[in-house]
């Protein structure tokens, strides 16, 4: 009898005892799930997660978007934020998201994509604020601003990228991230800019906030201030040669230095003055949007007025080509960050 006792005891006990561990195994299941999706624990979700995957040409834009190393701010790689038909697309066919670009390489756009996750990966920081909180409530606008910065060397001086998109879209993934992968592989700290579309006075404005976030944030970001540059192509060189004219302060910014010097991508912007920092020019010569004999004239006209000056004029690269790669411009950033350390002697 009291064997009998005990074995109906036992056989009542053991579903329970399997019903509480059960439970106990999935409240902690749950609670790893729910803590790897906290934003403020980015480094924490990938060493956790070896299912942190790099994208690749085969893969959608609304992966990229929802890609966890992106977490709170996938949609500001994008052209256009919050444009809904863009996200199916294939990276195969992100040239179809960049319609004022030409030589749109998707293996280019790919690997800087995968180097910014690799970064994240490492625990670093890749996106910051440089509005604030009351700033952003005043204009709304503003929230879409932002900072992408690709580490180089600590104290290394900074350049900022200010991709282009005729004020109507910001074009990182082809003219912005790539050139920052480069500079920061030859350890120089490098940041792309996500500006207000819309207003060419509203980007230019962002740009001098920028810069001047950097500055008061230097310590922080471990980056060197003198003799920072800026590089700009199309409608980003527009941003890149008001501040060379006016300086940061002139948009609402800090008074501090013009930058060391400037890179000017194919751009229609005629500008200068005596005031210029030194200056790199390039353009195409089958540039439909920035005409060559334009680039030609403001060229002489700085050289008259005592900048230096260098001048790379291509044949087949047509307007928006980015690095370059695929035609005859390909190694110019080479060339203009070899010139912006040799104008770095001279500030």
């Amino acid at each position: 009898m009291i064997i009998e006792r005990l074995h109906r005891r036992i056989a009542i006990a053991l579903p329970v005892v399997g019903f509480i561990i059960a439970v106990f195994f999935c409240n902690n299941i749950n609670a790893s799930q729910e803590t790897v999706k906290l934003p403020d624990e980015k480094a924490k979700v990938v060493k956790e997660h070896p299912n942190y995957h790099h994208v690749t040409t085969d893969d959608s834009v609304r992966f990229v978007v929802d890609h966890p190393a992106f977490n709170g701010f996938g949609d500001y790689l994008l052209p256009w934020e919050s444009r809904e038909e863009q996200l199916d697309i294939k990276l195969s066919d992100v040239s179809s998201l960049l319609p004022y670009h030409s030589h749109v390489n998707p293996d280019v756009v790919v690997d800087a994509l995968n180097y910014m996750i690799d970064e994240v990966s490492d625990g670093h920081d890749i996106f910051y604020d440089f509005y604030t909180e009351r700033q952003k409530q005043l204009d709304p606008a503003k929230q879409t601003a932002g900072l992408f910065f690709f580490k180089g060397k600590p104290g290394a001086p900074f350049a900022v990228i200010c991709p282009g998109g005729g004020f109507a879209y910001v074009g990182s993934l082809h003219e912005g991230f790539p050139h920052a992968v480069d500079l920061s592989k030859k350890g120089f700290n490098a940041f792309v800019l996500k500006y207000r579309s819309g207003s060419g006075l509203k980007a230019s404005e962002d740009l001098a906030a920028a810069v001047s976030y950097i500055f008061q944030s230097a310590d922080l970001l471990e980056v060197g201030t003198e003799a920072y540059s800026l590089w700009g192509s199309s409608a980003g060189a527009r941003m890149v040669g008001d501040i060379a004219l006016n300086g940061v302060a002139y948009y609402g910014g800090l008074d501090i230095p013009k930058p060391g010097a400037v890179v000017i991508a194919y751009t229609g912007h005629t500008i200068y003055s005596p005031g210029f920092p030194p200056t790199f020019i390039t353009v195409s010569e089958d540039d439909p949007i920035a005409k060559a004999s334009g680039v030609d004239r403001r060229v002489n006209n700085l050289e008259r007025a005592g900048v230096k000056v260098e001048y790379h004029r291509f044949k087949r690269a047509g307007h928006g080509f980015g690095t370059g790669v695929g035609t005859d411009a390909e190694g110019w950033i080479d060339d203009a960050a070899r010139f912006w350390q040799e104008n770095m002697k001279n500030n």
